[in-house]
């Protein structure tokens, strides 16, 4: 809702269907998870639904940012979350590392990714070079 718009019955009505607070359990978390999920699941938002929407997008958005914090892993430990993540074996990585042992190699700390490795990775799992690298 910009400034100087009038509230209307419609934004009170979802209002009073479920009074935004800020979420403080995973309980609260979840109640207001659903109410966000079936807004996007209806599709075409009215500007209030969309108002409404944001509003709750805020909270999920500051619970989380206090109480889920992602982990910073870069290099061979990403490389290994990533490998479990999508359920992987180490010769599934063999067109990008050559051979298998290698593979091992890095996956031990015997051998250090090298920039065509991680370009590679990069493509391979679809994110940027540079989270293989550590952030400063």
């Amino acid at each position: 809702m910009t400034p100087g718009t009038p509230i209307t019955k419609t934004y009170i009505e979802l209002l009073k269907s479920f009074p935004p607070r800020p979420v403080t359990s995973e309980e609260e978390l979840l109640a207001t998870q659903e109410v966000v999920d079936s807004l996007i699941d209806k599709g075409e938002l009215t500007p209030d639904e969309q108002d409404y929407l944001n509003v709750l997008g805020t909270l999920v958005y500051e619970y989380e940012e206090k109480h889920n914090t992602i982990p910073d892993i870069s290099g061979v430990e990403l490389l290994q979350a990533l490998i479990a993540e999508f359920g992987l074996r180490q010769k599934d990585l063999i067109p990008i590392f050559k051979t298998e042992s290698i593979v091992s190699e890095v996956l031990s700390g015997q051998r250090k990714l090298t920039v065509n490795h991680i370009r590679k990775l990069a493509e391979f799992f679809h994110i940027s070079p540079a989270a293989f690298f550590e952030s400063v």
